[in-house]
């Protein structure tokens, strides 16, 4: 063996052995031990040496030689051969060639070693080689896809994280997934492939699928798939297909699901081995969301109940975790008036005033009448079948009308209708009414014997009888049964299957957790805000309850999971219902554990903005109640509500500000760990220049005096440093005019430039050199501290500690040098 190769192999002890299930990705390659072994280059085998051969010839004696030693370790330094070879275009042919013959060697341990390389190699080419695509489709595709049936099973394995490394990055074209990789893994998943390799083709196949088009996708590996679906023979097939079902469905839409893969589906979500049944349920959000409304409904529901009323316990905890999810598949905008901007944040969807002309003149006081009503009881859904009622119901002249003035509506905002404005939209009565305007009847009666039916039919159809019989006392009695409807938990609503709502409801049943599972609760918690954005604010009293009894739960899990979504829910639900329900909530999570109250702290701002002022005023006296915590040592809670300080100050008044805000901002600046300190000059930064914009100078003059005593005379040189910062934060937010920063700070600020600790002096200069000479105020001639603060900077330029003498020379239009660790 080759003594450079000895040397290069013992002194970087790299192992040549593999492990099976290598599935980390982010370790592909050799980047865990570089180019260098220790000062020795892995390529040293291409120095001259005494064979008198070229550094091709001796990269094709190594690559070739007996010792599989040899081999090995060219395999493993390829990238660094390519890169010694890449300028000359002749010598790169050659190397490739070599590489082609090379994965053709006998050994396992060495065609693994060079499929390792290759994700590495095709990054190379195609950063630095014109004719990337040529060489790579010529020279590595055929090696990726031959080792996809290589007999060695570390081999395979191999491959296949390769390929989905270089499909990742966006390197294998279109036309060789099509001609080159597709065909292979079609070919291994036939009924006659070896079981072994075809249960690995299954799974790289819907690994595979995410990163292809959609018409690739639905050409060639659908049909198969479909096949996959229905393998009697390996369940290990149907198990990987039933887990990655949701993908497929999302890559090729609505049509091609509904058409071929939804009878799949049915079939495995009844298969007789429960994990497979199991992996049906954790992916049947994918699926619904892939269907169409009236799929999702008709179809895909009861197939849910079967899943969640399944004879095994996993499949049970499965679709219970899922449950949530696919309730928010049926959530509408339209209706909810919400939707979800890109970057997750839930908004109001705008409100088009130009619908309000479109009404129907005959609708208006009735529809003031039903909307009182459905605020208070929410009992009128957007479609009630059964005889009773459509909204759209074409045989009328009013729909035509509404048709058009929905279409220009549209036109306005696609997203929105007026009429179902923050609330489930109304049963079209205008033919009722035209009809009893021609009888010359009253129509405040007719409102109510109208209501009244509405009732009674729904009543009827939940199978609850009221104790009162129907009369003309209207509304008298449909208030009296929708009363006792609602003492018996009954929740009027028509956004989703009854069915699954009473599902998620029983998910807080103390029975659930000992026959489902332990969590359940938690799980309910996780999911709630998307069942409340789906079902909407008017049918908040369906959850109402259940959110009390999560919010209460003896786990800490569960509360911890509430608190962190309670901003999202308060914005589902509005200011009014905010206030009623979730405030006294809010406040109990304010007094939980730490472990609670994190996830209420990490969002107060988003909370407190959505409520109104007065009722916002009244957690002033609260936020001192932060700074104690259970573990004093849990410095992150008190980064964050310094964090959130500084976006609170806003909602706040100057005032508040100064009295309440101010003195929380001052202890956190003197806080034990430099990180809380750091984030807490920024909050004094902030409030100071709430202050001066807000036109409270003497607030702003007794602050800066304050700061002033605090800091700039503080015994204690961390603190000394901290003025400096503030300063110059001061000088670059433009948080108060010059001319008094020049009078209140200014000095104090260069009485620290003689400062005994370099670290100080360190800040000083940097303020003074990159932010307050620059600023247009102090180079005018009249300024008359302009002299001062030259003499001062020279002063620091020739400071005996030379990080002092950099930053107070150095250039501010250079990029600047974080001197954030030095606080």
């Amino acid at each position: 063996m080759d003594p450079y190769l000895t040397n290069c192999l013992v002194i970087a002890g790299l192992s040549l052995y593999f492990e099976d299930g290598h599935d980390d990705l982010d370790d592909f390659g050799f980047d865990d031990y570089g180019t260098e072994c220790d000062g020795i280059r892995i390529t040293a085998f291409l120095d001259a040496g005494q064979d008198n051969l070229t550094p091709l010839g001796r990269l094709e004696k190594y690559a070739f030689s007996e010792n599989v030693f040899n081999r090995q370790i060219v395999a493993r330094g390829l990238l660094d051969v390519l890169r010694e070879f890449s300028d000359n275009e002749n010598d790169f042919i050659s190397v490739m060639e070599t590489v082609a013959r090379m994965s053709e060697d006998g050994e396992p341990t060495v065609r693994a070693e060079l499929m390792e390389q290759i994700p590495n190699i095709a990054m190379f080419l195609h950063e630095s080689r014109p004719n990337f695509p040529a060489a790579f489709s010529r020279y590595l595709v055929p090696i990726v896809v031959r080792y996809l049936t290589d007999p060695n099973n570390q081999v395979r394995k191999t491959s296949q994280a390769a390929l989905l490394v270089l499909l990742e990055q966006g390197l294998i074209s279109k036309a060789d997934m099509e001609t080159k990789v597709c065909p292979v893994l079609l070919d291994l998943t036939e009924p006659s492939s070896d079981d072994d390799y075809k249960i690995e083709a299954v799974a790289i196949m819907c690994k595979v699928v995410t990163m292809l088009s959609k018409d690739t996708v639905e050409h060639l590996l659908l049909p198969r798939f479909c096949e996959l679906c229905s393998d009697a023979r390996l369940f290990q097939v149907r198990k990987v297909c039933a887990a990655n079902f949701g993908e497929f469905c999302s890559i090729v839409g609505q049509e091609a699901t509904e058409k071929l893969l939804m009878p799949k589906f049915f079939d495995l979500c009844s298969d007789s081995l429960w994990g497979i049944r199991k992996a049906c349920a954790e992916c049947f959000m994918m699926v619904s969301n892939s269907t169409s409304p009236e799929v999702r409904r008709s179809k895909l529901s009861p197939l849910f109940i079967s899943l969640i009323s399944d004879q095994s316990r996993w499949v049970r905890q499965a679709a219970f975790q899922s449950l949530g999810r696919f309730i928010s598949t049926f959530a509408n905008p339209s209706s909810t008036g919400l939707h979800f901007r890109e970057d997750g944040a839930l908004l109001e969807v705008p409100r088009c005033t130009s619908d309000r002309k479109n009404h129907h003149p005959h609708a208006s006081k009735p529809g003031r009448e039903l909307h009182n009503f459905d605020n208070s009881h929410t009992l009128v859904p957007e479609e009630v079948h059964g005889g009773f009622t459509h909204t759209n119901s074409s045989d009328s002249p009013t729909a035509t009308n509404n048709a058009k003035n929905t279409k220009e509506a549209e036109q306005t905002d696609e997203n929105f209708n007026s009429f179902h404005y923050w609330r489930s939209p109304l049963p079209d009565i205008s033919g009722e009414l035209e009809m009893l305007s021609c009888q010359k009847m009253e129509e405040d009666t007719q409102v109510e014997y109208l209501l009244l039916s509405f009732c009674t039919e729904l009543a009827c159809r939940l199978s609850f009888t009221c104790n009162s019989p129907p009369h003309r006392h209207g509304l008298v009695t449909m208030l009296a049964c929708c009363s006792e409807c609602k003492r018996f938990n009954l929740c009027f609503q028509n956004v989703i299957p009854q069915q699954l709502l009473d599902q998620y409801l029983s998910m807080t049943d103390p029975a659930r957790a000992q026959t489902v599972d332990t969590e359940i609760a938690k799980h309910c918690a996780f999911s709630l805000p998307g069942v409340a954005l789906t079902l909407g604010r008017q049918n908040w009293h369906c959850l109402k309850d259940t959110y009390e009894t999560l919010a209460t739960d003896v786990q800490w899990k569960v509360r911890r999971t509430l608190a962190f979504s309670i901003h999202e829910l308060a914005v589902i639900l509005g200011d009014q219902l905010t206030a009623a329900d979730l405030v006294p909530i809010f406040n109990g999570f304010l007094k939980d554990l730490d472990e609670v109250r994190i996830g209420v702290l990490k969002h107060l701002y988003d909370f407190l903005k959505l409520l109104h002022a007065d009722k916002r005023r009244e957690y002033l006296y609260q936020l001192q109640e932060f700074m104690v915590t259970d573990n004093s040592r849990n410095w992150r809670f008190r980064y964050e509500l310094a964090e959130q300080l500084i976006l609170i100050i806003e909602l706040y008044s100057h005032y508040d500000v100064y009295d309440y805000l101010r003195e929380i901002a001052l202890t956190l600046c003197s806080d034990k760990v430099s990180e809380v300190r750091w984030i807490s000059y920024k909050l004094v930064v902030e409030i100071l220049q709430k202050l001066y914009a807000c036109g409270a100078d003497d607030l702003g003059l007794n602050f800066i005096n304050e700061l002033t005593v605090r800091f700039c005379h503080c015994p204690k040189w961390v603190g000394r440093q901290a003025f400096a910062f503030i300063c110059q934060a001061v000088v670059e937010e433009d948080c108060m005019p010059m001319e008094q920063f020049s009078q209140h700070l200014l000095p104090s600020l260069l009485s620290l430039s003689s400062d005994p600790v370099a670290n100080v002096r360190v800040l000083v200069a940097k303020a003074l050199r990159q932010s307050v000479m620059e600023k247009a105020y102090f180079k005018e001639p009249g300024c008359a501290c302009a002299d001062e603060l030259e003499e001062t900077v020279m002063a620091l330029q020739s400071d005996k500690d030379r990080d002092v003498r950099f930053f107070a020379s150095l250039d501010p239009n250079k990029g600047l040098i974080d001197t954030t660790p030095l606080i």
